[in-house]
């Protein structure tokens, strides 16, 4: 399979009609081939009237007939073999083992929401039997199952061109719900997009399904990406990008005269507390695993340790001597792309410069668009006066926030907009009631508390929450990866004294799809 510089729609392979655009090699800042071009306003909106088409049909599959698309796409991906993670490392700069890994999660994703399909718990289906005979009134028979919202269009990220692109989480997620998807590919990686999307079109062959199930376009220009969002037919958006852009598509769904659900994970420095004890028991451990976590992939995740909150103590200026002798050799690697480069350094620069901020470490600045790794100090007092400072640095890139005792730490977690994570580091030794009051802290303003360990890195699977309060994400209630993140995609439905024969499978007293439901309040 060779990358031909083309699009998706309605089952046709498509070259865009409007600009002239090359993914860029960051390492080299030279254009790989081949050319590709962006959707014009009508392919855009081919797109959306094609996924329109094919909802009526492809929300009536069964949750077996999902299972198995979704596990056939799995199967494509992983068919392409070296030639994925051949283009991926050219387009992005990230090292094989990383995409190799990113692989993996991408397909043990639409393989879990295939498993999650099959046993059926997510529709908590409900049924209230009848009570003819309850007075004063009686109760009527009630059924709930949830159906798909309908098409549904995701954003590509720039930084997992594989678990948050083309067929990452958004997608795997609305597909299992049962709507069809339209997804904008990011420009940064465009062959590794046109690679993963032929592997979802040909799924939808092979499971015959209507074509316009998935649709993958590009575009030259904002003013797709927001023609998307406006159209009619579009029903939600999963989105995973900058807050600036986020919010943008957010006020165009709210502007229609449906508005629609954006589902958008935007920004988050995820605070991570070293308490005194802990820090006391390891300090240059501790440093390594910060430094290690902070560095990964050039530092960009949305996970990144982005602000440290520790007190002053000999163990953290161990700490910070550790970083030190961490960063000071240390390039953190070739970023994603040249904006992304040149907006990070432009935003370390403008804390690094704050008259309070001091630097304490700093990394190689290395090669062609290369990140520079730092990690800052300010006083917590001109942290909390100052939001400023509360800023999301994309890269890797932390500050170190000294507070003078555990209630000063709490005031600044306090302060903090929505993050995606909050992790503290304890033993048996720091003081419970002081560890219990950060937690507290914590629970109100992130979406995933963790102890002793790092933030990078998120689990796929059934307990996990990738997000948080605004602005970390635009809905406190969901979560972009995880089994939960089918919740987005569907709404549910009550059926009241539906007859027998006209109830849906899921809700028929025989139970002809062996689906876990809860009857009169209690499990079948």
């Amino acid at each position: 399979m060779s990358v031909k510089g083309v699009m998706f729609i309605g089952g046709q392979d498509v070259f865009g009609q409007t600009g002239q655009m090359y993914s860029m090699n960051p390492a080299t800042s030279l254009p790989i081939e081949p050319l590709f071009a962006g959707a014009s306003p009508e392919q855009a909106m081919l797109a959306c009237t094609e996924a329109d088409k094919a909802f009526e049909s492809y929300r009536q599959t069964s949750p077996k007939q999902r299972a198995a698309f979704l596990r056939t796409i799995a199967e494509n991906i992983m068919s392409l073999g070296d030639e994925l993670l051949e283009r991926g490392t050219l387009e992005t700069g990230l090292p094989l083992a990383r995409l190799t890994g990113e692989r993996g999660r991408t397909c043990a994703q639409l393989n879990l929401f295939a498993d999650v399909l099959e046993n059926g718990r997510w529709q908590d289906i409900r049924i209230d039997t009848a009570l003819p005979d309850r007075t004063p009134l009686p109760r009527p028979h009630l059924g709930m199952k949830k159906v798909p919202l309908g098409p549904v269009v995701v954003f590509g990220s720039s930084n997992f061109p594989l678990a948050f692109s083309v067929a990452g989480g958004d997608t795997a997620s609305a597909l299992a719900a049962g709507c069809p998807v339209i997804v904008k590919g990011h420009p940064a990686h465009m062959g590794v997009s046109e690679l993963v999307g032929r592997c979802i079109g040909e799924a939808v062959k092979s499971c015959e399904l209507h074509p316009g199930t998935f649709s993958l376009v590009f575009a030259n220009s904002n003013s797709i990406a927001h023609e998307l969002v406006a159209h009619p037919s579009v029903k939600a958006v999963g989105f995973t990008g900058s807050q600036a852009a986020g919010l943008a598509l957010m006020q165009t769904a709210q502007s229609r005269k449906e508005p629609i659900p954006v589902y958008a994970e935007m920004s988050s420095i995820n605070p991570v507390v070293l308490m005194p004890k802990a820090l006391d028991a390891d300090p240059e451990g501790l440093a390594n695993q910060f430094a290690a976590s902070l560095t990964m992939g050039a530092g960009q995740f949305c996970t990144n340790p982005g602000l440290v909150l520790a007190t002053p103590s000999a163990s953290l200026t161990k700490f910070i001597e550790q970083v030190k002798q961490q960063l000071k050799d240390n390039s953190a690697g070739t970023m994603l792309t040249g904006n992304i480069q040149q907006n990070y350094a432009a935003a370390k620069n403008d804390l690094v410069n704050h008259h309070d901020v001091s630097l304490v470490a700093e990394g190689l600045s290395g090669g062609v668009n290369h990140c520079t790794p730092a990690l800052v100090e300010v006083a917590s007092k001109a942290f909390l006066d100052d939001d400023s400072l509360h800023a999301e640095v994309f890269g890797a890139f932390s500050m170190l926030v000294t507070c003078q005792n555990t209630a000063d730490i709490i005031d600044v977690i306090q302060r903090l907009e929505g993050q995606l994570t909050g992790t503290v580091h304890a033993n048996s030794e720091d003081d419970p009631e002081c560890v219990h009051g950060i937690v507290s802290a914590m629970e109100l303003k992130v979406g995933r508390i963790l102890f002793n360990g790092f933030p990078t890195g998120v689990e796929v699977s059934s307990a996990m929450v990738h997000g948080g309060p605004y602005p970390s994400t635009s809905n406190s209630q969901t979560t972009s990866v995880g089994t939960l993140a089918i919740d987005r995609f569907v709404r549910p439905v009550c059926y009241q004294n539906v007859p027998e024969a006209f109830l849906p499978d899921e809700l028929k007293a025989d139970n002809p799809l062996n689906v876990s439901r809860t009857i009169d309040g209690q499990p079948e």
